[in-house]
């Protein structure tokens, strides 16, 4: 799958049982010579055959028996294989034909994973010779083609041997299908929605609640999620989200392989990708040093979060250690105590299993995104720190206030505010939480990250803030635009100077005429 999708995707370890859940992505196949169009390929891979009963580790360090995991993992796999239009039958050329691989090749053969397509022919199986890593392992590729699917395609993702033909041939294959409006477009979609938190919080259960079907498995052995899983799901009313389940997350120093770091980086590298994040407790557990953790890594990403509280159901109604009955009000109070670099975020009781609140927090991510990617008017904000300055001044050093000079919004995702000052050692601690906390009262993004940045004042960066990137010969024919979709300028020449007129009599100082 890396070597297809040119990305570190999938997790890659010797230990058999690494892949558990179905990985899919999107790849755009190239013409061999150049001159066809690309074709968008929907690739996914499934966990192997058998992993746990045969050559695998068969318990974790809890104990836990890996082999009930089994039937969930081939029953992944038949899922994705009932869905395929091509099934790609991977064998390891250096390991040989072995048994497992004839009894999948039976299995195959007789369409007993999955299910026939649509036309009641039989889905077209190819064998993909893997591990052909030089010239030398050509010829023991070549006997794969008596499993019966003929002359099987050869790659080696270690040294990259062969990819290219690989390629070219699968793009051949995949002529024969006709596209329809259900190809897969990997930006057809309009929320990415990250869904993290630590082991056994729900979040695999969320996803197979979104999806309407068994996605990824579900399972009470803590870890089974490894992969960052992507889930497209279109919701009743029609939008279109993608649902990233994540590796639930555990102390670092309790990680017991490098297959838990892999796990990790994939859970952190999809909070960098998403557009909204959900960050699930566990209502029947108090809140943890790694939901701490986690919630640390959400507020540095600077991207907008649900706190989520899961399994509802079993804790609604209880009571705690006083003898009171704990109610939502409750909970949302200790969550801030604990939590306290989220106090931006809003808080959602849901219970995954059921569906329980489920369409209330996904509506609720949809309108944290739009909050996300609101614009406030140049001059709108500059009136309003004003107005917010004039309420509670900065306090002075060495006999000096601080003054604000221009404000202005320079990018969404997050809202990020760039204030120009005299002096920043002014507008720093104290003062920078009480203008965070005001713009939340009174611009439309108060439950998002804002991002508040001061700059010294400076002639020529003062300027291009103002004219929204342009240069001073424009500043002086008035021809204001702006020239970066990030940059925030004024709509035109007459908006400039209606501001100008509102500035301080000493401001004017700064400009170049």
């Amino acid at each position: 799958l890396n070597l297809i999708a040119r990305e570190r995707l999938a997790i890659v370890d010797p230990t058999p049982g690494v892949t558990r859940d179905r990985l899919s992505v999107v790849v755009n196949l190239q013409s061999p010579d150049g001159s066809g169009p690309e074709k968008p390929v929907e690739i996914t891979d499934t966990g192997g055959f058998g992993v746990y009963t045969a050559e695998g580790k068969r318990y974790d360090e809890i104990g836990a028996d890996l082999a009930s995991l089994t039937d969930d993992i081939e029953h992944q796999i038949a899922e994705g294989v009932g869905s395929a239009d091509l099934i790609l039958f991977a064998v390891d050329v250096q390991a040989g034909i072995t048994p497992q691989d004839l009894e999948i090749a039976r299995m195959l053969r007789e369409q007993k994973l999955g299910s026939r397509q649509r036309d009641g022919k039989l889905t077209p199986v190819r064998v993909i010779a893997t591990k052909v890593d030089g010239p030398s392992w050509e010829a023991h590729a070549y006997e794969l083609a008596g499993l019966g699917f003929g002359e099987p395609l050869m790659c080696s993702a270690k040294s990259k041997y062969m990819r290219r033909q690989m390629l070219d041939e699968l793009y051949d294959l995949v002529e024969y299908w006709q596209p329809n409006e259900h190809d897969p477009d990997e930006a057809d979609t309009d929320l990415r929605l990250a869904i993290v938190g630590k082991r056994n919080s729900g979040k695999s259960t969320l996803v197979n609640t979104l999806a309407g079907q068994e996605r990824v498995i579900v399972s009470e052995i803590a870890g089974t999620t490894r992969d960052a899983i992507d889930v497209r799901v279109t919701l009743p009313d029609g939008r279109r989200i993608t649902a990233i389940d994540t590796a639930g997350v555990r102390r670092k120093k309790s990680f017991q392989d490098q297959i838990e770091w892999y796990a990790f980086d994939r859970a952190q590298r999809a909070i960098g990708r998403a557009d909204v994040i959900l960050l699930l407790l566990d209502a029947e557990k108090d809140i943890s040093q790694v939901d701490e953790q986690i919630a640390s890594a959400v507020v540095e990403s600077h991207k907008p979060v649900v706190i989520v509280v899961n399994k509802w159901d079993l804790a609604e109604g209880r009571r705690n250690d006083k003898g009171k009955i704990v109610t939502p009000a409750d909970y949302e109070t200790y969550i801030r105590k604990e939590l306290k670099g989220l106090s931006f975020a809003p808080i959602a009781f849901m219970t995954a299993r059921d569906g329980f609140n489920v369409p209330e927090v996904i509506d609720l991510a949809f309108e944290l995104h739009e909050q996300a990617s609101a614009r406030v008017p140049t001059g709108e904000l500059n009136r309003l720190i004003r107005d917010i300055i004039e309420r509670h001044h900065p306090a002075s050093i060495g006999g000096k206030h601080g003054r604000v000079f221009f404000t202005s919004q320079v990018k969404t995702n997050p809202p990020t505010i760039v204030m120009i000052v005299n002096r920043t050692e002014v507008f720093s601690g104290t003062y920078e939480r009480y203008l965070m906390n005001r713009l939340r009262e009174v611009l439309p993004f108060g439950e998002v990250p804002i991002r508040l940045i001061f700059r010294s004042r400076k002639r020529a960066e003062l300027a291009m803030l103002k004219a929204g990137k342009v240069s001073r010969s424009q500043v002086r024919k008035s021809q204001l635009h702006t020239t970066d979709e990030e940059s925030q300028g004024f709509a035109d020449a007459a908006d400039f100077e209606a501001w100008l007129k509102d500035l301080p009599d000493d401001a004017e100082s700064y400009f170049d005429e």
